[in-house]
């Protein structure tokens, strides 16, 4: 019986000791269960986050846009209003993007110096200065010196925007954060056709003054961002201060353990914890001079900015007031409606490339893209040489035009401010993007420029198909010198430039670590 008992008792005790096991297992699913449902909500507020700080720092880009978007209609009425030769037209349209090259340059500087944030904020104010003063000019000269103040803001944001969302954002949504100022972009270009058709019903001395003057309104809008949006964390590194860039980088990842990894990483690219930073004579040095790998960046980044402009976009977008009325289109507010059904196009697949951009990658949609280009503007120049004036050429030039803008909103468009981002070190990123950015420009300045001239040369339908063998040597470009980044952080991409045989991409910390030290 004693036993028995024993027995008895051994078996309570297992019993209670195997209902303590299944207890302690139930406990450990819950706190697993608890965990993952905190972590779905940290993961759901850091994207929320990251969203809100890209919207609020591509703001500037609607001003670009608009300006872009506005000027393709007021143009006709300042032509009315202040009598301006062909000459002046094309140098009042195209001198923005030129003299933006100015504020580009400067931008790179001031954004090291003081930090992406408070550059945007000094674009913004200085386009807005421009913009009222071209609102309220009495004569071409005044017009112009307003247009000189809204390119050299153009200049400032136009490249700080990508830079400051690829720096922020996580490296699995990059992609589609980083092409958020490409969509402002064509927001902006719509808004500006929109309210080209809108007021083109006022007096012809006062409907040009309140398109332009429109743009000053998304300053507010600006002026309220700047109290929400942080400084870019690897920018706060770069001033050794790491426990602000902690903070930022916990905002806008999901896990701590990642955080540090980030963080180490960052300040092993900015060189090295707490070292000195590098100076802009070197960054200048290692640009003018450089190696193998930051040639290879330069090549990628600079160069897809080129063929971005000199593909012909801006001649689509400031001229298709002019190409419709070469096609047929006689009545000036068909002109204008017009122009509003191509802004809708650039707007709406602008969209498509943001969710395609992450799951695709980079690569095939600019495939797509430059191919498609090339082929819309090829009819552009058929339809311009053989069915001017008549009812089929004024379709087909609306499709083609509309075609052309579509496909470069699906991939050049954005995806060329995402490479100009992401290919950069960040010793060398605000100073290269900036490079880059001026070459952008100027392309786009001698386009805009030149294309009135051109056309009167060798024909309007001559002029597209240059662009479309230019837009087909895009193709080659990218099949040979734009590697695919899609998901990579930025110093794993800087890695696989250094190191162009690694084709997995994977790199880690001793990678980095190596690389720095070897420079």
């Amino acid at each position: 019986m004693s036993a028995e008992k024993m027995g008895s008792q051994d078996h309570g005790k297992g019993s209670k000791r195997k209902y303590k096991r299944v207890h302690s297992d139930t406990m450990e699913e819950d706190d697993v269960s608890d965990f993952s449902v905190h972590q779905a909500e940290r993961s759901s507020k850091t994207r929320k986050y990251v969203l809100a700080c890209s919207v609020f720092a591509s703001l500037n880009s609607v001003l670009l846009g608009y300006d872009v978007g506005v000027m393709s209609g007021a143009i006709i009425f300042i032509k009315e209003d202040l009598q301006i030769s062909e000459v002046q037209e094309e140098v009042l349209v195209g001198i923005l993007s030129i003299i933006s090259l100015l504020g580009s340059l400067a931008g790179g500087k001031s954004s090291d110096a003081v930090g992406r944030k408070w550059t945007m904020a000094l674009a913004a104010i200085v386009f807005q200065t421009g913009a009222l003063v071209m609102a309220l000019a009495p004569s071409f000269d005044v017009l112009m010196l307003g247009r000189l103040l809204a390119g050299i803001g153009i200049g400032f944001g136009v490249i700080i925007a990508p830079i400051y969302i690829a720096e922020i954002s996580p490296s699995v949504e990059r992609g589609s954060f980083t092409s958020f100022p490409e969509i402002f972009i064509n927001l902006g270009i719509l808004l500006g056709y929109v309210s080209n058709y809108a007021f083109s019903g006022l007096p012809v001395h006062l409907n040009w003054r309140v398109m332009l003057g429109v743009g000053i309104l998304p300053s507010v809008f600006i002026g309220f961002a700047l109290f929400i949006i942080p400084e870019s964390p690897r920018w706060l590194v770069m001033q050794n201060r790491i426990e602000e860039a902690r903070s930022v980088l916990l905002k806008t990842m999901d896990r701590d353990r990642e955080v540090e990894d980030r963080l180490a990483e960052i300040q092993v690219a900015a060189g090295l914890a707490n070292s000195e930073k590098y100076e802009e004579k070197a960054v200048w040095r290692e640009l003018l001079s450089p190696s193998p790998g930051v040639r290879r960046m330069l090549i990628a980044g600079c160069g897809i900015q080129l063929f971005q402009q000199i593909s012909g976009i801006d001649a689509s977008t400031y001229y298709s007031p002019t190409i419709f009325e070469k096609a047929g289109i006689k009545s000036k507010t068909q002109l204008l409606a017009a122009t509003v059904a191509v802004g809708f196009v650039k707007t709406g697949f602008i969209l498509v490339a943001t969710f395609l951009i992450d799951i695709v990658g980079r690569k095939p949609l600019l495939y797509a893209s430059t191919i498609g280009m090339t082929t819309c503007l090829f009819c552009i120049g058929l339809t311009l040489s053989l069915l001017e004036n008549s009812p089929a050429g004024v379709t087909l030039a609306i499709l083609s035009v509309c075609g052309n803008v579509a496909f470069f909103s699906i991939g050049l468009g954005p995806i060329c401010w995402v490479l100009s981002s992401e290919v950069f070190p960040l010793r060398l990123r605000a100073q290269a993007s900036a490079l880059g950015a001026v070459g952008s420009r100027f392309s786009s300045g001698f386009v805009a420029m030149s294309f009135l001239s051109l056309s009167r040369a060798i024909t309007m339908g001559g002029t597209f198909f240059l662009f479309s063998a230019v837009s087909a040597l895009a193709v080659c470009f990218v099949h040979n010198c734009v590697p695919e980044t899609k998901g990579k952080s930025l110093e794993q991409i800087e890695m696989m430039f250094e190191n162009e045989h690694r084709q997995d991409g994977e790199v880690e910390l001793g990678d980095v670590e190596h690389l720095m030290q070897k420079q």
